[in-house]
């Protein structure tokens, strides 16, 4: 079973309506949806663009929220996450896509490379909306029946 995955741009007080919605993106919040994500994913990008150890960074990118123990569950992404995806220029954004696409967490679920490319193409560009409007990226998981 792999997860379902929202990544919105809200207020951080907006974090109890974002993890009892259904689906985020359809309510009042910018995002995408993804399926095939897990915290594992979120925290090695998260390493990759600040230099911590995975440990640290799995503790950085844990959840903040859970519905309940079945989920689903919401995390934030680290302000440093978003800030330096925010600020990165296309090859910048690719070479970190190619670093990405060769980790163990990416490679051992079958990800092609443009599809992690893809993905932080998109994440830098909702980082770009949470940055300019002085908000932050929340990521809803909900298991994917």
């Amino acid at each position: 079973m792999g997860m379902l995955v929202n990544v919105v741009v809200a207020d951080p007080e907006d974090a109890g309506a974002i993890i009892e919605s259904p689906k985020p993106i359809e309510e009042e919040w910018k995002g995408f949806e993804s399926r095939g994500l897990d915290q594992a994913k979120f925290a090695m990008l998260h390493a990759l663009l600040t230099g911590e150890l995975f440990d640290e960074a799995m503790s950085d990118c844990g959840p903040v929220y859970a519905a309940s123990e079945e989920g689903p569950w919401l995390m934030k992404l680290p302000d440093e996450t978003v800030q330096q995806l925010a600020r990165l220029d296309e090859d910048a954004l690719d070479r970190v896509g190619e670093e990405l696409a060769a980790t163990e967490e990416f490679e051992a679920d079958g990800w092609p490379s443009d599809a992690v490319m893809g993905f932080v193409n998109d994440l830098a560009d909702l980082a770009g909306v949470a940055r300019a409007q002085g908000r932050a990226m929340f990521v809803w998981m909900a298991a994917d029946a």
